[in-house]
Order: C-alpha cells, then sequence, then structure tokens
C-alpha cells in the first residue's frame, strides 16, 4: 500500500536527507486528525513542482502539527509531452468532477474556456472564485492520486484568448475533441520529437458551435475522436489524458 501524500511548503530540492519538516495548517490537520497520522509512520511530502520526500514522523503535538524526519527525497521530471487540459466550463454540478478526474489522469495544466455555448458564466467575482475552487479540488485530487507536481488552472480564455494561446506556443499541438472528427486520436503523429506540449481541448455540454470549431482549425487545432460514444465534458479530459498516456511516453 502506498504512503499517504501532504503537501509541505517547506520541502525543496535542496532539503537534505536528515532535516526535519513541520506539517502544520489544514496539511497538518489533515494528517492528524483525519488521517490519524502517528508518530514512527511514515508519510511523503511533496511540494506541488516535483519533489517527493519519503519521511518518518517524529512528534505529533495537538490537534494540527506533525514533525517528519526526511529519509529520502527525488525530484521527478515533468512528464513529455506536457498536457494542458482547455476545458469548457461546466455546470456547477459537473465542473469539480471534470477537475478532479482529469488530474487524477495526469493533467499538467488547466485553462477555463468560456466558450460560446458555455451555460456557466465566470463574470466578475465569479471568475475568482471558481479558479480557486478548480485550484483547491486539482490539488487534494493531486493529493489522492499521490502526484508530486499539482496542476496549474490559469486566468480563464474566451475563444479568442484561446486562439491567441495556441498561436503563441512553438512546439506545440492542439487537440479538438470532437464527436463528428474523422480522425482518431491514434492517428496524431503524438510520439513526433519535436512535440513538447499538447492542448487537449473539451467543450461544453451542448457541444461546440461550427463557426466556433473552424476558428479554432484554422488557428491550428485538430479535431478529433476518442472512439465511437460521445463522452460527457465532465470525463471527455480523463480518456483523452489516457489516449495520450499510451500513445506517448507519458505512460
Amino acid at each position: 500500500m502506498s504512503l499517504p501524500v501532504f503537501l509541505c511548503e517547506a520541502l525543496s530540492a535542496e532539503t537534505p536527507p536528515g532535516a526535519v519538516l513541520v506539517l502544520d495548517g489544514p496539511e497538518g490537520r489533515h494528517a492528524v486528525t483525519v488521517k490519524r497520522i502517528r508518530e514512527g509512520e511514515r508519510v511523503e511530502l511533496v511540494d506541488s513542482h516535483g519533489v517527493r520526500a519519503v519521511a518518518v514522523v517524529r512528534a505529533v503535538e495537538a490537534k494540527a502539527r506533525l514533525s517528519a524526519e526526511v529519509e529520502s527525497i527525488a525530484v521527478e521530471g515533468p512528464p513529455r509531452p506536457r498536457v494542458t487540459v482547455v476545458q469548457a466550463l461546466p455546470k456547477a454540478e459537473r465542473s469539480d468532477l471534470a477537475i478532479d478526474l482529469a488530474t487524477q489522469a495526469g493533467a499538467d495544466a488547466f485553462v477555463p474556456w468560456q466558450a460560446e455555448r458555455c451555460v456557466a458564466r465566470w463574470v466578475g467575482p465569479k471568475e475568482k472564485k471558481g479558479r480557486e475552487k478548480w485550484q483547491a479540488v486539482a490539488r487534494e485530487s493531486a493529493k489522492q492520486a499521490r502526484r508530486a507536481r499539482v496542476p496549474e488552472v490559469t486566468a480563464p480564455v474566451d475563444t479568442a484568448g484561446l486562439i491567441d494561446l495556441l498561436h503563441d506556443t512553438p512546439g506545440t499541438r492542439a487537440l479538438l475533441l470532437h464527436e463528428a472528427a474523422a480522425r482518431p486520436i491514434s492517428a496524431c503523429g503524438l510520439d513526433a520529437d519535436d512535440v513538447d506540449h499538447v492542448y487537449l481541448i473539451v467543450g461544453p455540454e451542448g457541444g461546440i458551435g461550427e463557426e466556433e470549431a473552424e476558428r479554432l482549425r484554422r488557428a491550428g487545432a485538430v479535431p478529433v475522436r476518442l472512439g465511437p460514444e460521445v463522452l460527457r465534458t465532465a470525463s471527455a479530459a480523463m480518456v483523452g489524458l489516457a489516449a495520450l498516456g499510451v500513445l506517448t511516453s507519458r505512460w
């Protein structure tokens, strides 16, 4: 059974074996009160950017603090190609699920996309609240999946902003998941040496409008299908990431 994982801001690539790190605040409370971690147990500490340490708990204090001594430390390189999920804003009940599943499947970053057919709208204070909620879900899901890296949630974009992203990133492929696409995702040549970054574009519940899809195609996005089934927006990124894992060196 794998060790429980906790985020530790004090951890870095320079942390030596034998160093004692303190876990407090919400993470310490989760470890001590929820997970009931006790003195002598081993845990994994991660910094959210690829550093992972195995540590043994030396002391548990009150209900929200523990000290752990680092036994070993490793720095995990980023997967290649990097995959950024461009997720059209789902309805509230599916929004968290989309981020949770995609994080479990290995998403490296998220771009919230205000597609034309999105029912949900991040306007005014909702933008900050929505982004913070997605980041919190990604953080907790990454811990559950025992990841050393937590996906970053960027500022939201509309379709014009998404087109700018696709134009501005060399060495990048953009895949537009579309149920009517003729090309399967397996035929996209993603194992080529020059592919460093993939944008995986997931449309809204009602599908991507033809005009909007054409604008993305002109910007370089390649329409692809995942299979014969039509997936919900909350699960499409997860299935797409699984396919990319097999088709590239990510897995």
